[in-house]
């Protein structure tokens, strides 16, 4: 896949002097439901309404969509609002049925991006199509998985293409439902700066009330735009209740948001950045030194272990370090999301070197 300026045209059909908008229930739960949300979203800055019709769940037992009957509700709710409709497809069936039905935007879920067998699948059963299709990233972070689903709609003759970061899975506990993970996002942003990139803050926080936080540091990082879980009811709400809010909710953190220029020609910001960015460099620059240092440090422990033969991984020793880099970090005004990441690279990168010095010959 190429870069190519008609992915983009889709959305400059738009005409928006913001972000694109789409937002709408996680479920379609009732007729009653889905038309009254497309209402109060009518007259907002929302020009796709979503809802979800087949929900495919972690586990069994759950609220698992309405089926196909949701599709005639969101037909309904496009006569009456004239907002595009749009659905998550997870198969063929679900693509045969939207069309059927006349759904302006599909979108496959992070749970389904990240099998290539029912991305091609759905990508076969739109092949040509004029629909608009969006791709969510796989619940794993896995850019080359991501950018592989895009490339196997696109082989399929559908130009109308786009992306959607949700976050990602993890087995640590974190303030997010789902890590950002935000230099994946940015990547495949600088692969191919004309496909559309929206955010999906709902799914990455879990919480309602992180909604406004990471919407804005999207639009920070030049997202083009985002999806919203809105609900009438979000405490009722029949799927991921805590992360939905409420029409009127929404138009406050539309009012909240604020748009930034990506640049300017003002002087006095040219030569401040300049200046900026050239302590950044030196900064780096020392930050190498010292890793590099730190390495042939870990080398030498290497070197002491193969002769004492004492195992690599000294648990212990590494929590000890990782507590006290945690404290210090936090000292310094440094997360402790990003403490961990760090030095887990780092003891990574320094057992690497270990492993090398005592499997020499």
């Amino acid at each position: 896949m190429e870069n190519n300026k008609a992915m983009r045209t889709w959305l400059d059909d738009f005409h928006l002097t913001h972000p694109l908008v789409i937002a709408g229930p996680c479920s379609a739960e009732t007729e009653e439901q889905v038309l009254r949300i497309a209402h109060e979203l009518k007259d907002s800055d929302v020009s796709i309404y979503r809802a979800g019709i087949w929900k495919p769940r972690t586990r069994p037992g759950g609220f698992e969509g309405v089926g196909a009957i949701g599709l005639k509700w969101l037909q309904k709710a496009k006569a009456e609002t004239g907002l595009l409709m749009a659905t998550e497809v997870a198969n063929a069936t679900h693509v045969k049925l939207a069309l059927e039905h006349d759904i302006d935007v599909l979108w496959i879920g992070a749970r389904t991006t990240v099998n290539p067998f029912a991305v091609q699948d759905i990508a076969d059963a739109l092949q040509n199509t004029d629909k608009i299709v969006l791709v969510k990233n796989p619940v794993n972070p896995d850019l080359a998985l991501w950018i592989g689903g895009v490339e196997r709609l696109y082989n399929a003759g559908i130009k109308k293409l786009g992306v959607i970061h949700r976050g990602f899975s993890t087995y640590e506990k974190t303030k997010y439902r789902n890590i950002p993970e935000w230099q994946i996002a940015i990547e495949l942003q600088s692969r191919f700066p004309d496909l559309p990139l929206i955010c999906d803050p709902s799914h990455i926080t879990g919480r309602r009330d992180m909604i406004q936080e990471v919407s804005q540091q999207a639009l920070d990082l030049n997202y083009d735009g985002l999806i919203i879980e809105t609900h009438i009811d979000p405490e009722h709400a029949w799927s991921d209740a805590a992360q939905q809010v409420t029409p009127t909710v929404l138009k406050q953190i539309f009012e909240n948001l604020r748009i930034r220029k990506i640049t300017t020609e003002e002087d006095d910001y040219n030569t401040d950045m300049i200046k900026l960015r050239a302590n950044i460099d030196i900064a780096d620059s020392k930050l190498l030194e010292i890793l590099g240092n730190r390495m042939k440090v870990a080398e030498q422990i290497g070197a002491l272990k193969k002769a004492k033969n004492v195992a690599v991984l000294q648990n212990k020793r590494w929590n000890e370090i990782l507590g006290r880099m945690i404290l210090d970090g936090e000292e310094k005004g440094l997360s402790e999301e990003f403490i961990l990441k760090l030095f887990k690279a780092i003891h990574q990168e320094s057992i690497s070197h270990q492993e090398k010095i005592i499997n020499q010959l």
